[in-house]
C-alpha cells in the first residue's frame, strides 16, 4: 500500500544499551496511531529511530516503499516524515516567523508565503505573537509553533512526542483540535503519549510500549477499556 509508514522488527539504542527490541508496526494513510507506555518505556528513542535521530541497530524503517532505516534526520524529513520533538526544542532567540520558516529549510519551490499564510489562519495566536521571540512565549504557544515548524516541511506523516507534556488540560484540548484539524487534510500522525487516555481517545489504533517491548496493541477504543490499561495508564 502506497503512503503506508511500515516499522519492521526494529532495535535501537544508546551506546552499548539497547532501548527497543524487535518493534514493528505500520501507519497506513490517513491514521492516527498512538504509542503509549510509562516514562523511561523507550517512547522518544522510537520516534528518534524512526526520524533518523537515533541510530537503528537492526531492523528497518521504511515509507511509501522507500527504506530509511539509517538516513540522516534531513533525509526522512526529505521523504515526508517529519517530528515534533518532545520539548519543543525551539530557537528561543529567534521571532515565532523565524521559527516556522526554519521548518521550510528544506524547500526550493515558491509556495512557502502561502503556506505560512495558512497555517497563520489554523493558528490565529501565532499571527499575533509572529514578531516575538519564541523564547518569550508560554509553553502551549510554544508547542502551537513547534507543531506548525513541523507542518512547513509539508509532512505526509507526521511524529508528535509528547505532546501535552507540562501543558494545562485546556491547552492541551485546542492543541488535540488543531491535531484534528491537521489530520482531517491527509497527514498520518503518529502520537507518543504519557497522557494515556487523551491518546487513546484522539487516535484508531494504539500500541503500548513496556521497557522496549510492545506488551498490548489493538482499536484504542477497545485498549481505553482493557483492565490492564485502565489500571497501570488510568489509575481505575
Amino acid at each position: 500500500m502506497s503512503g503506508v509508514l511500515r516499522v519492521d522488527r526494529l532495535a535501537a539504542g544508546y551506546g552499548d544499551t539497547q532501548v527497543l527490541w524487535d518493534i514493528s508496526f505500520d501507519v497506513n494513510p490517513g491514521e492516527i496511531v498512538a504509542i503509549i507506555g510509562s516514562n523511561g518505556a523507550g517512547k522518544s528513542t522510537l520516534l528518534g529511530a524512526i526520524s533518523g535521530l537515533v541510530r537503528t541497530w537492526s531492523g528497518s524503517v521504511t515509507y511509501d516503499g522507500r527504506d530509511l532505516t539509517g538516513d540522516h534526520a534531513d533525509q526522512v524529513v526529505a521523504a515526508g516524515v517529519v517530528q515534533v520533538p518532545q520539548g519543543r526544542r525551539l530557537f528561543g532567540s529567534m521571532t515565532v516567523e523565524e521559527n516556522l520558516l526554519m521548518g521550510a529549510y528544506l524547500r526550493r519551490d515558491k509556495e512557502i508565503r502561502s503556506d505560512l499564510e495558512k497555517l497563520l489562519d489554523l493558528l490565529p495566536r501565532l499571527r499575533e505573537r509572529l514578531q516575538y521571540l519564541a523564547g518569550h512565549l508560554s509553553g502551549g504557544e510554544q508547542q502551537q509553533v513547534a507543531i506548525a515548524r513541523a507542518l512547513m516541511a509539508r509532512p505526509k506523516v507526521l511524529l508528535i512526542d509528547e505532546m501535552s507534556l507540562g501543558l494545562a488540560p485546556v491547552m492541551v484540548d485546542q492543541l488535540l483540535e488543531i491535531i484534528k484539524t491537521i489530520h482531517a487534510t491527509g497527514v498520518s500522525i503518529v502520537m507518543v503519549e504519557q497522557d494515556v487516555e487523551t491518546a487513546l481517545e484522539v487516535s484508531g489504533r494504539a500500541y503500548v510500549l513496556e521497557t522496549g517491548r510492545f506488551a498490548l496493541s489493538g482499536p484504542s477504543s477497545e485498549l481505553l477499556d482493557d483492565p490492564k490499561v485502565k489500571k497501570a495508564y488510568l489509575g481505575i
